[in-house]
């Protein structure tokens, strides 16, 4: 059985593994003050343009989402999230328990835009409201859609009026950087966003997630709130050296183009043998609707998430590829689906 389960099911990239290997036995000092994640920070701040952006290795993304919040909200302020958005469906309230409320916006696509902010934030008014102070998006979401650069210029233009701060869950960042329709620039992220996360965990790192600070208002005393919330990894090498070995080169958004490539492929396949999406999406996360009768076969096979129940006799399912699914296995599972199709 193969699974499509989420990206994350391997370890980690040959790269990341062989880094590791070879830098086992050097002593360094710990906590992320060590050469090699100072090394790591200053490649980030190249490729993102931003040589005064402040770097922070962390293992998980619920806990760097958790930490940030904390960090740069008042215990009045808000967070203002797509009804899609993590916090909101798959964080046990990490964020709110933080003293800080998510406020779901309705978003059929998995983005937040300009207009529904705005109107989101007319309704906030005066000490007997939570202030709406920052906007969580993800990209790509949690629904395979991604950003374009216009529209992550439009809602950072639209934060920059109504004193917000634009912050972006990149758990599944590069994915949602190398899409064939809308690509994204390290430079674009460095110029739009207050702050952002590139994920590791989901794009061959055995773990990890590097927030990038670009807004100077947020960096006061990050550290510190790393610390009360269990967050600075003793080891914090094994941090940056597993994600210079992904950065330098540009294996990461290379990891994210196969992973999209052959999502794109299991998609196209999908839709050619008749059957229905939930959304169509350009990363590595596709949504079709299958008959239940033919999942209870299909489940034999492949190993998948439930999304939604459609109707009676109809289900929404997730099909996740990765930076190590094989270019094989795509054509196997969409041969695998005609003849069960055509049963």
């Amino acid at each position: 059985m193969y699974s499509f389960r989420n990206d994350y099911s391997e370890g980690a990239h040959p790269c990341v593994m062989a880094a590791l290997a070879e830098t086992n036995m050097v002593q360094t000092p710990g906590y992320g003050t060590d050469s090699y994640c100072e090394e790591t920070r200053d490649l980030i701040r190249k490729k993102c343009a931003v040589p005064n952006a402040d770097v922070h290795f962390l293992v998980g993304g619920t806990q760097v989402n958790l930490v940030s919040c904390a960090a740069f909200l008042r215990p009045f302020e808000a967070v203002i999230s797509p009804c899609t958005g993590h916090p909101l469906i798959h964080e046990t309230g990490a964020l709110e328990a933080t003293g800080h409320m998510v406020i779901p916006v309705l978003s059929e696509n998995g983005k937040l835009d300009p207009e529904r902010v705005r109107a989101l934030c007319a309704c906030h008014s005066g000490e007997h409201m939570v202030r709406p102070r920052m906007v969580y998006i993800s990209n790509s979401t949690e629904i395979g859609t991604a950003y374009t650069k216009e529209e992550l210029v439009a809602l950072h233009n639209v934060c920059k009026v109504l004193d917000l701060y634009l912050y972006l869950d990149g758990a599944r960042l590069g994915n949602g950087m190398v899409t064939d329709d809308s690509p994204l620039t390290w430079e674009d992220l460095g110029e739009t966003l207050d702050a952002f996360t590139i994920g590791g965990t989901k794009n061959g790192l055995l773990f990890g997630e590097a927030l990038v600070i670009t807004n100077d208002a947020l960096k006061a005393d990050f550290r510190f709130h790393m610390k009360q919330r269990g967050a600075i990894l003793a080891k914090g090498r094994l941090l940056g050296i597993q994600f210079k070995a992904i950065l330098k080169d540009d294996l990461y958004l290379e990891n994210a183009k196969h992973a999209n490539r052959l999502a794109q492929q299991m998609q196209d396949g999908i839709e050619a043998l008749g059957y229905s999406f939930l959304i169509k999406t350009p990363t590595n996360q596709i949504f079709p609707i299958f008959p239940n009768t033919l999942l209870e076969k299909l489940s034999a096979m492949y190993a998948y998430e439930i999304h939604k129940p459609i109707d009676a006799e109809h289900t929404c399912i997730r099909l996740v590829t990765s930076w190590a699914t094989p270019k094989d296995v795509i054509p196997r599972f969409l041969e695998d689906l005609k003849h069960l199709t055509h049963q």
